[in-house]
């Protein structure tokens, strides 16, 4: 609003700097998009229009494409997936929330020490770790279960996920612990009621980050199962891949549903997502 009460109409430069913004944006969004369109098309293909014309829509729409590579493993690797994912996700956002509560909100000796030993687990390479982490799951009988990728894809990534909540905690007003405490609330129902719902923005982005991580995760899952049993999409889809590598439409019908999942994800939590790391790393 100008000064004389009229509303100031935009500039010519400020005009041409949103439209190089849209433009890049939408040049973005093709170039990020474009990919998965393609991977998707092309699994209605059979292997000469691919090969005749990799670029172009269908010219029959083969559906068996996608139905075999369900029934390929890609149901049963899915499902692995998802058990994998989901649990270790529950496990590693709500063990960081608490322990980023009590490194913000509680007061203990040698926080600083703590702090940075938590921290300190970015640093660990999983690489390093094989060799005795297999002798380990191997010695108590949780090498080739859904219980190895859980327990390792949390570990892992506690370190990170602390990392972003912890930053996140340290913003919110201490009064209300104070209120809280006052009116008789232990530290379980400070947590509980208050201070994770308060930290919704932040969880989500850690929950994404973590199942962004999990989902497309090979190490792990390629070292520490050996069956088709358990295996997850990564892994899974090397496997269908030497299977039906010659039928490309059934390998680019795979990938989409393994990608699917991920990206309707993503724009259903995109608003949380960019609120909770822009505020949390911002702080």
């Amino acid at each position: 609003m100008a000064a004389n009460g009229r509303t100031a109409r935009p500039t010519f430069g400020g005009a041409l700097a949103r439209a190089f913004l849209y433009s890049f944006l939408i040049c973005l969004g093709i170039v990020v998009l474009y990919p998965l369109l393609w991977m998707a098309l092309n699994g209605f293909k059979d292997n000469g229009q691919i090969f005749g014309d990799p670029f172009a829509l269908p010219s029959r729409w083969t559906w068996g494409n996608y139905v075999q590579a369900w029934n390929r493993g890609v149901r049963d690797y899915l499902v692995s997936s998802l058990l994998v994912t989901v649990a270790s996700a529950i496990c590693t956002v709500l063990i960081s929330a608490w322990t980023a509560y009590g490194l913000t909100r509680t007061p203990m000796p040698g926080k600083p020490l703590i702090v940075g030993l938590v921290l300190g687990g970015l640093m660990l390479s999983p690489t390093v770790a094989l060799i005795p982490l297999v002798r380990m799951l191997q010695a108590i009988g949780l090498y080739n279960t859904y219980w190895a990728l859980i327990i390792l894809y949390t570990a892992f990534r506690i370190p990170f996920s602390t990392f972003l909540i912890r930053a996140y905690m340290l913003g919110l007003p201490k009064d209300l612990d104070e209120a809280a405490r006052i009116d008789g609330a232990s530290e379980g129902q400070i947590f509980w009621r208050i201070i994770l719902p308060l930290c919704q923005p932040i969880i989500i982005s850690c929950i994404i980050l973590h199942v962004l991580f999990a989902w497309n995760e090979y190490l792990f899952a390629m070292v520490f199962t050996n069956g088709s049993a358990v295996q997850t999409l990564p892994v899974g889809l090397t496997s269908l891949m030497s299977k039906n590598g010659t039928n490309y439409g059934v390998v680019f019908a795979a990938m989409t549903i393994s990608a699917l999942p991920i990206v309707l994800l993503f724009f259903a939590a995109q608003r949380y997502f960019i609120r909770g790391l822009s505020e949390g790393i911002g702080k």
